[in-house]
């Protein structure tokens, strides 16, 4: 079969499997609990402080697992420490890092 073929080929409703969700994944968030959210609340703004330090106007994230990353604490500060450490490496390059 060549590559034209291979893309030209329908798919048969026999084979094709729905599409379900993965087991543990959340579909609609639950509320946090409230000294979790202050924990998420001051997380995210060291995570602003660091974004703004190292020159960083906008990103985007996302878990492979397809959990939601911006309501944990740790997940938001390993983001902040990898922008600190961007400033850090651009510092010590002395700015000659592609943007």
């Amino acid at each position: 079969m060549d590559l034209r073929s291979f893309f030209r080929r329908r798919r048969t409703t026999s084979g094709a499997k729905e599409s379900t969700p993965a087991a543990g994944t959340p579909t609609t968030p639950d509320p946090l609990a409230p000294e979790r959210a202050e924990d998420v609340e001051q997380a995210w703004i060291e995570l602003r402080k660091a974004a703004e330090g190292s020159g960083v106007r906008t990103f985007r994230a996302c878990a492979r697992d397809g959990s939601r990353w911006e309501d944990d604490p740790a997940a938001v500060r390993r983001l902040a420490a990898i922008l600190r450490s961007l400033k850090e490496t651009d510092t010590a390059t002395g700015g000659d890092t592609a943007r």
